[in-house]
């Protein structure tokens, strides 16, 4: 069965750091173009970071200079190293991947996504 899971989630105060991890199973992420969404309560799904085949990242205006995506595939692994965090970062993190090379870069088409890790950011 097809798979992502993440990790890492968790609370830290304001000014904090957190590195999340998403896993994948039973297929390859070096062939998907892959990204990170969140959702804070109350609020719609965002994209916040995504990266594509060849290491290109792209960001959310809300979290560049902040958020680092990067891939490591001999380990088959997708990461968010979330820096400087803010309260607004509070929200349930996704990774998601698409095998369709046409959303690659962007925020949409992503059709494999995983359960979620929690991030809480305390003022």
């Amino acid at each position: 069965q097809v798979q992502l899971v993440e990790s890492g989630g968790g609370s830290v105060p304001a000014g904090g750091s957190l590195r999340l991890s998403c896993a994948a199973s039973e297929f390859t992420l070096s062939n998907y173009c892959l990204a990170w969404f969140r959702q804070a309560p109350g609020k719609e799904r965002e994209g916040v970071a995504n990266i594509d085949i060849a290491g290109r990242a792209f960001y959310a205006d809300s979290v560049s200079g902040r958020f680092a995506i990067s891939r490591d595939n001999t380990k088959n692994t997708l990461y968010l190293q979330m820096i400087s965090l803010k309260p607004e970062d509070t929200a349930m993190y996704y990774c998601a991947a698409t095998s369709s090379r046409v959303y690659c870069r962007t925020f949409a088409g992503y059709d494999t996504w995983g359960q979620g890790t929690r991030v809480t950011v305390s003022s």
